[in-house]
């Protein structure tokens, strides 16, 4: 049974709803509105709802986030909703559960939103509240940013075993941010960067963590974003399909304890950092019956850090295990190159509100795979992947999406 994405629909991430006086529900409203506009279908034709949220409890006070839809639109009151929360992979886990109710046959149509608001504390704040997606008081403990110091941490074992060149992180964020000024929706679009943003000059580019620079890390981002997913059964009930939709065609989900010492002690022996991460990655490429990267014209994946990319690019077998460094020197990943990674702009350029970042993958990669993708299209996509990591790898989840003419369903 094939899982289809229908359409979708991402806010802006440039916006800064507490400055503009609005709240979690207005982020809920626009994005469920939006999404439904876009797919074709009102509130009456949705089965069931799930919400990826990851901290909301935190920067807002709200929780219960799954009755929140029925909140803003009426005509989602007593359809099935939940929440899901696995840090910056909940979306991915959302799509999953969604996936996982249309394949049942339970429902036909799902709703599946990802938000999150984290400008609503200062930065120091901030960076406590995320601070929660790691083994809280056993890890870290003497980090003032969480998260960069993880990976450094993560950085520091790849020059342990492989050598690392910090400048090659910095060129990975530096294509993002590039990236970035083509989507009219990324965070970073209009920032004003000079070359010495992507060097080591600690004026411009200074150290946040060990050996993480400013310009490596994601933001701090208010948004969301939805995807309407649909089953064979509810297509062929329908007189009238869009010429061209996204097909799911493969799905890798694997998760690790949440300390990454204790990762990166187990896979000492491995050729892989983080095995966990490849093992998902090729549960995804067979579900999808490929034979590897080879087979995918392009991959948004989890740039929370520049860190999380270089690690990509070698676990999704672009290049051998710890040389991710080739592709970067090569330009591979640059639109137009062999396997271009994040046309988007990523979570660095384009913007990482947690919760939302796994929707807002699978609908970029759905946008690719149609040719709607505007400025940032890659030219001839017609198989996408995704790769979303919450924590340190704790949860790992990855999408192949394919291109499939429907004409004559």
């Amino acid at each position: 049974m094939n899982t289809w994405v229908l359409g979708g629909f991402q806010t802006d991430f440039a916006r800064n709803f507490r400055r503009e006086g609005l709240e979690f529900a207005d982020l809920v409203r626009e994005t469920v509105h939006g999404t439904l506009a876009a797919s074709g279908v009102g509130p009456q034709d949705i089965g069931v709802i799930h919400v990826g949220n990851a901290f909301g409890q935190l920067f807002t006070g709200q929780g219960q986030l799954g009755g929140m839809p029925a909140t803003v639109e009426e005509g989602l009151w007593g359809v099935p909703a939940s929440r899901h929360e696995a840090a910056c992979a909940s979306g991915s886990i959302a799509v999953l559960a969604a996936m996982a109710d249309l394949e049942s046959g339970r429902y036909d149509c799902a709703l599946v939103l990802g938000a999150e608001l984290e400008k609503t504390v200062p930065g120091d704040e901030a960076a406590r509240h995320l601070g929660a997606a790691a083994w809280t008081g056993h890890e870290g403990q003497d980090a003032r940013f969480m998260w960069p110091y993880m990976f450094s941490a993560l950085a520091d074992e790849y020059d342990a075993r492989y050598g690392l060149d910090d400048s090659h992180l910095r060129a990975i964020a530096e294509l993002n941010y590039r990236n970035a000024r083509a989507n009219p929706l990324a965070q970073t679009r209009d920032w004003k960067l000079t070359e010495a943003s992507f060097t080591a000059d600690d004026e411009a580019n200074p150290l946040v963590e060990g050996r993480v620079r400013r310009q490596e890390c994601s933001q701090m981002t208010d948004g969301a974003s939805g995807v309407v997913l649909v089953s064979d059964r509810w297509l062929e009930r329908r007189s009238t399909t869009p010429a061209r939709l996204a097909r799911i065609a493969g799905w890798g989900h694997r998760t690790a304890g949440l300390p990454l010492a204790r990762k990166t002690e187990r896979s000492k022996n491995d050729p892989y950092v983080l095995p966990h991460v490849r093992e998902a990655v090729q549960d995804a490429f067979g579900r999808a019956g490929i034979g590897g990267i080879a087979d995918v014209d392009g991959l948004e994946t989890h740039d929370c850090f520049a860190m999380s990319e270089y690690l990509a690019i070698d676990h999704v077998g672009l290049t051998a295990p710890g040389e991710s460094w080739r592709a970067v020197e090569a330009g591979d990943l640059e639109i137009g190159g062999r396997l271009p990674v994040n046309p988007s702009g990523g979570l660095i350029g384009g913007g990482h509100p947690v919760g939302a970042t796994g929707v807002r993958m699978l609908l970029d990669a759905s946008r690719q795979v149609t040719g709607t993708a505007g400025d940032f299209q890659v030219e001839g996509a017609r198989r996408f992947a995704t790769l979303n990591i919450g924590g340190s790898t704790t949860t790992t989840v990855g999408f192949v999406v394919e291109r499939e003419d429907t004409h004559g369903r």
